[in-house]
């Protein structure tokens, strides 16, 4: 099992910058991929970023260029940067693992109890 954790929500005013985290405990090493999603009140969950184990990114195109998925492997911890933010940029953010069960053929998925970003002035 994978449990997640993340931190560094808060009230942030337009243009501004944040970083969030999600640290990673348990079984780690069995961890293929960490995505980050958003919601918004009253909207569907959607995919801001992802990076695999292997250190591969994707970010899509309603984000890119203002949203940065990295890692510390040390501290096993993945963290989502997010610059020049906007009013619609507002949602709970929520990280996801895939992790490999025991058996190395089945993927599972676990996910944190998410962080509220709130940009507003």
């Amino acid at each position: 099992q994978v449990y997640l954790e993340e931190s560094g929500g808060g009230l942030v005013q337009p243009g501004g910058s944040l970083r969030l985290s999600c640290e990673a405990s348990g079984n780690i090493e069995n961890i293929h991929a960490v995505e980050w999603y958003r919601q918004a009140s009253g909207k569907q969950r959607e995919l801001v970023a992802r990076i695999t184990s292997g250190g591969g990114t994707s970010i899509p195109p309603s984000v890119q260029g203002r949203y940065t998925i990295s890692r510390n492997n040390a501290k096993n911890a993945v963290y989502l940067a997010m610059i020049n933010m906007k009013s619609e940029d507002t949602a709970v953010y929520i990280c996801k693992a895939q992790y490999w069960g025991s058996d190395r053929r089945t993927l599972y998925d676990t996910w944190g109890q998410g962080t509220q970003v709130t940009v507003s002035s």
